[in-house]
């Protein structure tokens, strides 16, 4: 019980954040960076959220429903630009493709020396 009150307490202070800021970021984003920056400092223990975390991992499926149906419900919008779609996701992909290799090979080098 504490630990989904914990996640739902950062959830809260997020949404909070996000609504003073003009809601640019979203507050899920303003929370689990917070969230993040708390374990990482240990103002909160991993323990106490692992349960919860891990329950809400196992059943992610669960939470991609309501971005499926949305999917759906703009059917006719993506059948007009699935063009623009895919190449967008494929440049995208690889542009993240090759960064993510161009740091890896930086890391290499700097870990042999």
């Amino acid at each position: 019980m504490k630990g989904i009150l914990i996640i739902l307490g950062f959830l809260v202070l997020g949404e909070l954040i996000s609504w003073l800021t003009g809601g640019f970021v979203p507050g899920n984003i303003f929370g689990m960076v917070i969230m993040f920056l708390a374990l990482q400092t240990k103002l909160v223990k991993e323990d106490s959220v692992a349960s919860v975390s891990n329950f809400l991992t196992k059943n992610m499926a669960l939470m991609f429903l309501p971005a499926g149906v949305g999917l759906m419900a703009a059917y006719e919008l993506i059948a007009e630009n699935w063009i623009s779609i895919v190449l967008n996701i494929t440049v995208t992909t690889l542009i993240v493709m090759a960064v993510v290799g161009l740091i890896v090979e930086r890391k290499k080098k700097e870990d042999k020396q």
